[in-house]
């Protein structure tokens, strides 16, 4: 039987989301889930579409309403997957691909056991860095944070973490054609 669920967890600048945005389109049947978050929209991001951005007074009433399957505090603003996006797409007969960090991964293998953990590595700290510059989004003190967070979250993820498969996202081409292969399996 196909997986239902999958969790991709990167640090930020390993590609998840340009291997999710190459890949998904192959699969009719799975749907990205959409985030909630409390920071600010990047330049071209759309609510609803890319997150859902909430205030830290909205997303603390959904935590209180037992509303998220996990949440966490990233980079100083909070992420969460809300859990009626994820019921309502299962009862509509489709799978999901999360985009969690590895704290959030542990949290929501709490709910969903069986989801199955796909953990994107970049080549190399060097690669990270160059790519999280050359995205011309972030003050240098949030690259450095991020830099940061990415030593930890990946040390974390290959110590506590559930991943079946890794991918090391050297070639984009070939790391696209080996999620393909995963989300393909049965």
């Amino acid at each position: 039987m196909k997986h239902k669920l999958f969790v991709m967890s990167a640090a930020s600048g390993a590609g998840k989301t340009t291997l999710k945005d190459l890949v998904i389109k192959d699969f009719p049947d799975i749907k990205y889930s959409i985030s909630a978050t409390t920071r600010a929209p990047r330049e071209g991001e759309v609510n609803g579409v890319h997150y859902f951005f909430k205030t830290k007074e909205e997303f603390k009433k959904l935590i209180e309403e037992d509303g998220l399957v996990e949440w966490n505090e990233v980079h100083g603003n909070y992420y969460g997957t809300p859990k009626s996006f994820v019921e309502q797409t299962l009862a509509e007969g489709n799978r999901v691909i999360f985009d969690l960090d590895v704290f959030g991964k542990i949290n929501f293998d709490k709910v969903y056991p069986e989801a199955a953990g796909i953990l994107i590595l970049p080549p190399s700290e060097e690669v990270l860095e160059q790519r999280l510059r050359g995205r011309g989004t972030d003050a240098e003190e949030v690259i450095q944070l991020r830099l940061a967070n990415a030593k930890k979250e990946m040390a974390f993820a290959k110590e506590h973490g559930k991943y079946e498969y890794t991918i090391v996202n050297d070639d984009l081409q070939k790391a696209a054609q080996e999620l393909r292969d995963i989300l393909s399996a049965k």
